[in-house]
């Protein structure tokens, strides 16, 4: 009797759910424990008690101790009750965005809007999804024999496509990395490939379980496409089906709702990638891309592809700060999804430290349905590409089938960049994408076709990345060759630019790498350097010169040397405003403030009673220096002295500046 009448009230539960719209409402603060943000106030450490060690661990190796922020403390619990109060279920609570989502009819709606701590109220957008094109194919098919140690079946293909067989052949398999999976469903725990694999955790943010699987309010097919990715990154089925990471650790969050036209909800993924990044996740990967929605509903524009936009843009770039390596398929709509020859990029894709995942076929032949850039704000997309027509994959039948589309090419990356974390632990997610982008086989000139091209785990695994130890910065390096190294014959030429090369042996790491502790003598000194050495056969071998680089003892090496979105300029050392220019000044001036880290920023005027004038910044910035101009023509006032405000993570300053008419 009592589960009769806990379904009828399911039931009438979502009838009335039917009947409403949902929103996302905003607070405008997150009560007054959190004007400041101390370490030892009770919110704060509220916030750090969300967080698994793993999670502040990794937060620490890009943050450092400043690793809790105002986005981290969560939301009012008297603003939530308020609202509950009126006969709301609140779904979601989006501690990133200080709002909750919730269904709401139209007389909730009023009476929400009236609420003094509600700042503003958004409808959530629901959105299309990208379907996979299916294909049968023969996994049993006898494949020529190689000398790799694992036998992949059919999918030795894509996976050989990316040099992963010999990286695996090395053990690296995406141990002690935690990677977090978002999509349909899964249906692992029955799944030959995936069965015996490492689930730390999983959620519902559907129906608000635990269960990922199929239940009985869901499509039949609603776990299907979740499963087959999973197992593309995962599977360990030897003969049939194994995927790049099958010996990482894993976190899955159900977030795409395929019974109806609404695939899935902005605050489903939000809420996911809240939940993974305090649970310690190191990689996020997701087959989804949002942009048309439901009719009777708003549709985002082209020129909101622009990475700071749409909610699942925001989610990806707060979860990037706190040191998530990010990846999403790029899309399955070529060309011209937006127009006619403009852009197929949808969004979390168009998000600015987002791996994009183009698709090509085993030939790395671009995919014609893949989807290319740039995004509205010209920059270019995908970032690279791996195969995603016909890539192997263990469906929920327990068979194996293969498919198209970028959402079977993007768990083949996510694989790729849990193998490099498992190889060098120390990396952060800046290092790895650098790396994963400078491993693709077109990083010379990269466009919006296949980005920086084809990812190699070989290329990746091998590419020489830095540590610190005491201070000191030190580079670690693999080598792979067939036929093994001499070892004593391996030597590092370094050298400051222009100068002659020093030569240097290397010291061993573990089976596969070896390191090099730079000396003082090049700190803070562009560095250019090569390796060589010889193969058991006698040959030698030289590895191309890596140069650019400049170390700074103390602090990351600033190793990036890519061209793209300007990332080879110098990035400041630490969070600071400068005062305007020219100053007094009228009508206009100019703004200029710094910042080490990715951060969401705002930069506000107020006059000296603390009313706002104006909001110059409320976005999420990379790293640099950054310039904003303050025109007294778009907000008009009187003479006097005002205040600017610059607020970025936990770093907050005020300038005063002087407006003369």
């Amino acid at each position: 009797m009592k589960k009769s009448f806990t379904l009828l009230f399911l039931f009438f539960l979502q009838i009335n759910l039917l009947s409403q719209t949902k929103y996302l409402i905003y607070f405008i603060d997150k009560g007054s424990d959190a004007i400041r943000l101390n370490k030892s106030s009770r919110i704060y450490q509220d916030a750090e008690k969300l967080l698994t060690q793993e999670s502040i661990e990794r937060r620490k190796q890009v943050m450092g101790d400043n690793y809790i922020t105002f986005e981290d403390l969560p939301v009012n619990e008297s603003y939530v009750n308020s609202i509950e109060s009126l006969g709301v279920h609140v779904i979601h609570k989006l501690k990133w965005f200080n709002a909750v989502s919730c269904y709401l009819s139209n007389d909730q709606l009023g009476q929400i809007k009236s609420l003094p701590f509600v700042k503003n109220i958004e409808q959530v957008r629901s959105f299309t999804k990208r379907e996979p094109i299916e294909e049968f194919a023969k996994p049993h098919q006898q494949l020529q024999k190689t000398n790799y140690l694992l036998d992949y079946g059919a999918s030795f293909t894509q996976n050989n496509l990316s040099d992963i067989p010999v990286v695996h052949d090395l053990g690296i398999n995406g141990e002690g990395v935690i990677v977090g999976l978002l999509d349909s469903g899964f249906r692992w725990k029955t799944n030959p490939s995936l069965q015996n694999r490492q689930v730390l955790g999983e959620r519902d943010f559907i129906q608000g379980d635990n269960n990922t699987a199929n239940e009985g309010d869901d499509a039949s097919n609603q776990d299907s496409h979740g499963t087959n990715v999973f197992s593309i990154i995962a599977g360990y089925s030897p003969g049939f089906l194994i995927g790049p990471a099958f010996g990482a650790k894993y976190l899955l969050a159900k977030t795409e709702d395929i019974r109806t036209e609404k695939n899935i909800e902005e605050d489903n993924y939000a809420a996911a990638l809240e939940w993974m990044e305090s649970q310690g996740v190191h990689i996020t990967s997701s087959s989804l891309g949002y942009s048309t929605f439901d009719a009777g509903q708003v549709s985002y524009t082209f020129q909101q592809m622009d990475g700071k936009s749409t909610i699942v843009a925001r989610a990806a770039n707060l979860a990037f700060e706190r040191g998530v390596t990010t990846l999403s398929s790029a899309g399955n709509e070529g060309t011209s999804y937006w127009g006619p020859g403009v852009s197929g990029i949808q969004s979390p894709a168009d998000a600015p430290n987002m791996i994009a995942v183009g698709a090509v076929t085993n030939l790395n032949v671009v995919s014609s349905f893949s989807s290319r850039g740039p995004t509205s704000d010209g920059r270019i997309k995908p970032d690279i590409v791996a195969q995603g027509s016909s890539v192997v994959y263990g469906g929920v039948s327990g068979t194996y089938s293969s498919g198209n589309g970028t959402s079977y090419s993007a768990p083949i990356a996510a694989g790729i960049a849990a193998i490099l974390k498992s190889a060098f632990p120390h990396l952060t997610n800046q290092q790895i994408r650098q790396i994963m982008l400078e491993s693709g086989d077109n990083v010379s000139s990269p466009n919006n076709e296949r980005g920086y091209g084809l990812i190699s785990a070989k290329r990746a695994v091998t590419y020489p990345n830095f540590s610190f130890i005491n201070g000191q910065p030190v580079i670690n390096k693999a080598f792979i060759l067939n036929g093994g190294i001499n070892e004593s014959t391996l030597r590092i030429f370094i050298r400051e630019s222009n100068q002659n090369f020093v030569e240097s042996p290397l010291q061993k790491r573990n089976s596969y790498s070896y390191t090099y502790n730079v000396p003082s003598a090049f700190a803070d000194k562009n560095i250019e350097f090569y390796f060589t050495y010889q193969g058991n056969d006698g040959v030698t071998y030289r590895e191309q010169s890596i140069n650019n680089f400049r170390f700074k003892y103390g602090s990351w090496a600033i190793d990036n040397i890519l061209t793209d979105e300007k990332q080879s300029e110098k990035i400041p050392e630490t969070f600071s405003l400068s005062q305007n220019y020219p100053n007094p000044f009228n009508p206009s001036t100019n703004i200029s403030y710094s910042v080490p880290r990715a951060s969401f920023v705002t930069l506000k005027i107020y006059d000296l009673l603390g009313r706002e004038v104006a909001t110059l910044v409320n976005e999420f910035k990379q790293p640099g220096i950054h310039n904003s101009q303050f025109n007294i023509n778009n907000s008009p006032s009187a003479s006097g002295i005002y205040i600017y405000t610059l607020n970025a993570g936990n770093f907050v300053q005020s300038k005063k500046m002087v407006l003369l008419k």
